[in-house]
């Protein structure tokens, strides 16, 4: 990709917001060197990566690399034979502990969960835990090797604390008896050995070595002739001690060496991984999504918005090319938004091909180019003697000898800085050139010429950056298939310019653009009376959806009552007529009895009269007579809460919302919420709502026969399983105190008819969730449960399934 475009489009401003995401040297060396690819496969798989880093981030949060030093110039080192430092061991060490932390981020909770771009680099991690394990035992910090290293270390600075304790006794003795002699009662050290601060005038009186005198000659410092020997010894043994150092940390650096094919690759991987969550940080910041690509050149952007704007201001813009037009003419006055909307496909394209997702909504299309040509901004140059229209004809030639049909080609103000009718038509030729070519491209223009151009070509289309000109500033909107228009006459009117001059202006232009002008005008009224319109009628579908899906839930649910009901009815009129059957038998048996008695005629009249009554009674118990309300519900007292009865269903219940225009309300009986009329309503004291009226609807027997009390009276509350969560957290107990707590849940739950229920039991030892599981396998009622998915809670929660 030319580093023109590159640099026009403000490419490099976002690689530099992609480096503060990283964490490591070489993580932000490999951000700033990011550049886009020509490569669909390579682009697509860039792509996966930062959308897989993303899902992780959103899952799991964040992963941090930092602790990752810059070693490739110790792995150098270790390479040619040479023996490494503390600190280059150290950074080593600190390497591989970052290498254990991503390689356990990577891990896999369960062996079911869906495998993605980042488990083969996240498992390539080698912890080399005996390298870290060593250079943990042997060395404390950059300037401390451990007593632990070696056995000699340890007999070494054994021997030493014994000579500094000699030498310390020596010392002590001398100051208490030779205390005149001395400027101070202290012990120092001089060029590593230790001495006495003695007054210059005494200083024969103390047998030793001078090593050191103070700056104003008052004091020498001498190192007393007893303890010369001593301080030999510990200065031997000093020696002793680094040589020893010297074979531990050779030792260790050997060790290192023979993984240094492991650290390198080790120190690679965690670059990468670095680079790809730096990617993904900037994509969640951004509030970016991963585009689709293809190769035939469209581009459909779905509210897509600059990534260098602040995110409060931008305006999302809608923009797509290259299916019906491949060229794409953008009108509109100054400060409107052409040049951003310009510069969001050029910028979205270089993000794009580099493996960045792009500010804008799921679903968006990016082509591939080979190639981004961009004409934006004054290209005025001084040194070069050059005038703005020069350098940007320059400019143009070489994109017109370079650009094919793989080439993506951006032009701001094409054919600016010229006579107006020239620029004009030589920006016409250079879209028409390009047009022929099969060159996508995208122009900014002021010229209503380009606008006819646009019309009346084929595969070329119009756009404009809307304006209001009430309030006289630009709304960024972009507006596909409608010209701008200038809107100079409608703009100075508002800012006060006099009638009768903006008269003379428009008797000035030349009456053929006037009338394109007004047509535009109106195009643009017409476009808004249609967004407007589509406006109202979205919004009558949605309700109309809403409608719909209310109404057919509805009559489900009427249609799953009604059969409940039928099958009732059938079940009582088999019976009833079961028993009459019982009965007429009965009665014909009792007439074969007495046939040959002389009552036979008496009898025959009982029976005829039982028979009569009896079915009188199977009448009654197939046909009820509605029941009429006692005392009717006035609608203007009614309040949400009073107790009515329902006289259709005989259950008793609380008022959950008022009448509509229709006299319809809502009553809830226990978990039952139904929809009755005003009519089959009947006021009741609220101390009747007792368990009784719970009982008879069926709805909570639970509490069957039971009263709620509340002080002294007993009234209806609403259930329990009216309010039911749907989930129970059981996080931080054991799971002795869990199981309980989760029976009881399950129980309200069940009795609720919930379908399913999530219980929280977080990650964690995974013992919480192991009880939880096998207490789930004995429960009757449970049909089914699993582990959640992707935005359920992952394994952290349990989804359970009623039968």
């Amino acid at each position: 990709m030319n580093e023109k475009a590159l640099r026009v489009l403000e490419y490099h401003k976002i690689t530099d917001q992609l480096a503060q995401h990283a964490t490591t040297p070489m993580g932000r060396e490999a951000c700033l060197a990011l550049v886009p690819m020509d490569s669909l496969e390579s682009i697509k798989k860039a792509q996966k990566e930062t959308e897989d880093a993303l899902k992780r981030i959103l899952s799991r949060g964040s992963v941090s690399f930092s602790g990752v030093k810059d070693i490739r110039d110790t792995l150098m080192r270790l390479h040619v034979g040479s023996s490494l430092g503390a600190p280059e061991l150290l950074r080593i060490n600190a390497v591989l502990r970052v290498a254990a932390r991503a390689r356990s981020f990577g891990c896999r909770d369960l062996p079911e969960e869906e495998y993605d771009s980042l488990d083969e680099k996240f498992q390539s991690l080698q912890t080399i835990s005996a390298l870290g394990r060593e250079i943990d035992r042997c060395i404390i910090s950059e300037e401390d090797i451990s007593d632990d290293a070696s056995p000699a270390l340890r007999s070494i600075r054994r021997s030493m604390a014994l000579a500094n304790e000699k030498i310390h006794s020596q010392l002590n003795s001398m100051l208490n008896s030779s205390r005149a002699y001395l400027q101070d009662a202290v012990i120092t050290m001089r060029n590593g050995r230790y001495c006495v601060p003695v007054k210059n005038e005494y200083r024969s009186q103390v047998a030793g070595m001078i090593h050191d005198q103070s700056s104003s000659g008052s004091t020498v410092f001498v190192e007393p002739m007893a303890v010369v020997k001593l301080n030999n010894e510990l200065r031997e043994l000093e020696i002793k001690e680094q040589k020893e150092i010297e074979v531990i940390l050779a030792a260790l650096s050997e060790l290192a060496a023979q993984h240094e094919e492991e650290l390198q690759e080790d120190l690679n991987i965690l670059t990468e991984l670095d680079f790809i969550f730096a990617k993904a940080s900037l994509a969640k910041v951004q509030k970016a999504s991963a585009p689709l690509f293809n190769d035939r050149g469209y581009i459909n952007i779905k509210k897509g918005r600059h990534p260098l704007l602040p995110g409060d201001k931008v305006v999302p813009i809608d923009i797509h090319l290259g299916k019906e037009f491949d060229l794409l003419i953008v009108t509109g006055p100054n400060t409107g938004g052409k040049t951003v909307s310009l510069k969001t496909v050029g910028l979205f394209t270089l993000m794009g091909q580099a493996g960045l997702h792009i500010p804008a909504f799921d679903g968006s299309e990016l082509a591939l180019f080979t190639e981004v040509y961009a004409d934006i901004g004054d290209e005025q140059s001084i040194e070069q003697s050059l005038s703005t229209f020069s350098s940007h004809m320059t400019n143009i030639v070489s994109i017109l000898e370079e650009a094919d049909d793989r080439s993506l080609v951006l032009f701001d103000e094409l054919g600016a800085g010229t006579d107006p009718t020239e620029g004009a038509a030589l920006a016409i030729s250079i879209l028409s050139f390009l047009h022929n070519m099969q060159v996508r491209a995208m122009a900014t223009t002021h010229y209503s010429e380009l606008k006819i151009f646009a019309l009346s070509t084929p595969g070329v289309e119009n756009a404009c950056c809307e304006f209001d000109v009430e309030t006289l500033r630009p709304t960024y909107r972009l507006l596909i298939g409608i010209p701008g228009k200038s809107n100079a006459f409608a703009i100075s009117r508002k800012l006060g310019l006099p009638e009768y001059i903006i008269e003379d202006a428009k008797k000035r232009i030349d009456a053929e653009a006037e009338s394109f002008e007004d047509v535009i005008s109106n195009l643009e009224k017409s476009r808004i009376r249609m967004e407007q319109e589509q406006a109202e009628l979205e919004r009558l579908r949605k309700e109309t959806d809403s409608l719909k899906s209310s109404l057919a839930a509805r009559e489900e649910r009427l249609e799953s009552q009604k059969a409940k009901i039928l099958e009732e009815a059938n079940e009582k009129a088999r019976q009833v007529l079961q028993d009459a059957k019982d009965f007429a038998d009965q009665t014909i048996k009792t007439i074969n009895k007495h046939t040959s008695d002389g009552e036979t005629g008496r009898i025959l009249e009982q029976e005829r009269t039982r028979l009569r009554e009896k079915l009188t009674g199977v009448e009654s118990k197939l046909v009820r007579k509605p029941q009429k309300p006692k005392k009717k519900v006035s609608p203007k007292e009614l309040k949400i809460g009073d107790a009515v009865k329902v006289l259709s269903m005989n259950v008793k219940g609380t008022v959950s919302s008022l009448p509509d225009s229709r006299g319809e309300l809502y009553v809830q009986m226990g978990i039952l919420r139904s929809k009755v009329k005003l009519d089959d309503l009947e006021p009741v004291q609220e101390s009747t709502i007792s368990g009784d009226g719970v009982q008879q609807a069926g709805l909570a027997s639970k509490y069957a026969g039971k009263s709620l009390e509340k002080g002294s009276a007993s009234q209806m509350r609403m259930n329990k399983s009216a309010s039911i969560s749907p989930e129970v957290n059981l996080i931080g107990m054991t799971v002795d105190e869990a199981i309980p707590e989760l029976d009881k849940y399950l129980d309200d739950a069940y009795l609720s008819h919930l379908e399913q229920v999530r219980v929280v039991h977080g990650r964690g030892t995974g013992a919480l969730r192991s009880g939880v599981h096998n207490h789930l396998r004995r429960l009757k009622y449970v049909k089914s449960f699993r582990l959640g998915n992707y935005g359920e809670g992952d394994t952290g929660v349990t989804i359970v399934e009623f039968k």
